[in-house]
């Protein structure tokens, strides 16, 4: 039987030939981009401004700040770690100056129990129920936490200098404040390293994380603040000035400087921060000890929680940012943005590369039987194939190199091992995330679909061990 005088092995074939020119081509291009922002990087390193400088003694937690600070901590159903890590940040950060805004639910007892025992009659901490009942979006609880603390100022008359984003499970850097309030004497926006913690009950999902934040946050965003591109905030390990956060707040209709629409409304903040005329920093310093002053935590450890945090960042990042960000006003910005959103493609082609090497299990086993002609290769796809062949290998490596330098060379072999898991969670968030945007487009609300956490780093001292928090010397990239 024929269709269009084709056999259906000639078919089989002639589809695996297409699928393989189109992955190619287009891979290729995603190729070219990371390679890019590796020699940016790489030019950056020979200029020595891809060093993470090491400050002194004089830096030190119980440093007073310059201003008052208020921290905002959103959370919905965060009963396991809330206490943990508002006991953990007020002994971390003692400063008298500090207000703490703990965002917590009406139909969430468990969470404002936790919350309100680890607070144990410390001033500083401000417990904040929502008007309604949750979940809302994050951004919701942000917006109403703005209002509690715009409240506060007009009672007091005082204005605080800055206001810090954090989540539920962060275990905070007790440097980090003081650093945070010297930074933002300059500029009018900070975000600090997010450093993953691995997890011995989660080597491969739980591990990936490590890899991921290792090269974006030592390579991406130091290339990205280089060239001036706007710098988007992990929502955690981030501040803004009090003025800057006003001003967005003003420019709303409702007064709420956060988008209560958007799900990664940290994203998009800092890129707000800019269309203000904001300046922004990334700030990757160590301390006296050697040790990456950043936000550390514990991220998702199974597929199904790891798909779901990724599914809500690819749809507020890629879908929800195109159509509320827009592309900036520079070359810089659009390729930054173009980066930021190239997620649900990239998933794509990785589906397209899997499905590839399945047809040639069965191309191969068909050719031994006769049933497909064998297939013939143009010179011009095989150099492709192995540029790409080539670039993968080059990923890898620097996927080994900054894994190691922040976790050492054991980890490091291990992000090269988890490649596969990573592409497949890309895989699976990227489907959900198209279908949850589609939704959307049809009238669904957005709702805040939050990783569940039942460890906090805190609880679990014998896990920050030398290793896991180190910054090898001779390794620092």
């Amino acid at each position: 039987m024929t269709v269009f005088g084709l056999t259906p092995g000639e078919w089989f074939v002639l589809v695996q030939h297409e699928l393989l020119l189109f992955a190619a081509f287009f891979f290729l291009f995603g190729a070219i981009d990371e390679f890019a922002v590796d020699l940016s990087w790489i030019w950056l390193k020979l200029t020595g401004r891809t060093r993470s400088p090491q400050i002194g003694h004089e830096l030190h937690r119980d440093l007073p700040l310059d201003g008052d600070a208020a921290v905002f901590l959103p959370a919905w159903q965060e009963e396991e770690v809330i206490g943990s890590t508002i006991a953990h940040l007020l002994q971390s950060w003692p400063q008298r100056q500090l207000r703490l805004y703990v965002g917590c639910y009406p139909n969430d007892r468990g969470t404002l129990e936790a919350a309100m025992k680890a607070a144990s009659g410390d001033p500083r901490v401000r417990i904040v129920i929502q008007d309604e009942p949750g979940p809302t979006t994050k951004a919701g609880c942000l917006n109403r936490l703005y209002a509690s603390l715009c409240e506060d100022e007009r009672r007091s008359g005082r204005s605080v200098q800055m206001v810090v984003l954090h989540d539920a499970e962060d275990l905070v850097d007790p440097i980090a404040l003081p650093l945070l309030d010297r930074a933002l004497q300059s500029v009018d926006f900070v975000q600090l390293p997010v450093v993953p913690l691995p997890q011995a009950g989660s080597r491969w999902v739980g591990g990936h994380y490590c890899e991921e934040f290792a090269e974006a946050h030592g390579k991406a965003m130091v290339v990205r603040d280089a060239i001036g591109a706007a710098l988007p905030a992990a929502g955690v390990g981030c501040a803004i000035a009090r003025a800057v956060l006003g001003e967005l707040a003003r420019q709303d209709a409702a007064g709420n400087p956060f988008d209560a629409s958007a799900l990664t409304e940290d994203y998009e903040l800092g890129l707000r921060v800019a269309e203000l005329g904001g300046r922004s920093r990334f700030l990757r310093l160590r301390d006296h000890n050697g040790r990456l002053i950043a936000t550390r935590s514990y991220f998702p450890a199974t597929l199904e929680a790891a798909v779901r945090q990724k599914t809500r960042w690819l749809h507020g990042i890629a879908f929800q940012g195109w159509e509320n960000m827009g592309w900036g006003n520079s070359a810089g910005e659009a390729w930054m943005r173009l980066r930021d959103r190239r997620g649900p493609v990239g998933a794509l082609l990785l589906f397209i590369a899997y499905l590839l090497l399945a047809m040639a299990g069965v191309t191969f086993a068909l050719e031994l039987f006769g049933l497909v002609p064998e297939i013939e290769l143009s010179s011009g796809l095989k150099l492709l194939l192995w540029i790409n062949l080539a670039m993968v290998g080059w990923r890898a490596l620097w996927r080994f190199g900054f894994t190691t330098a922040v976790y050492g060379w054991k980890q490091g072999v291990m992000a090269v091992l988890r490649i596969p898991v990573s592409n497949v969670i890309a895989i699976m968030a990227a489907r959900r995330a198209m279908t949850a945007y589609l939704r959307s487009l049809a009238g669904d609300a957005p709702r805040w679909d939050k990783t569940s956490h039942d460890r906090h780093p805190a609880a679990f001292p014998a896990a920050l061990d030398a290793e896991t928090l180190r910054v090898p010397k001779a390794l620092s990239l």
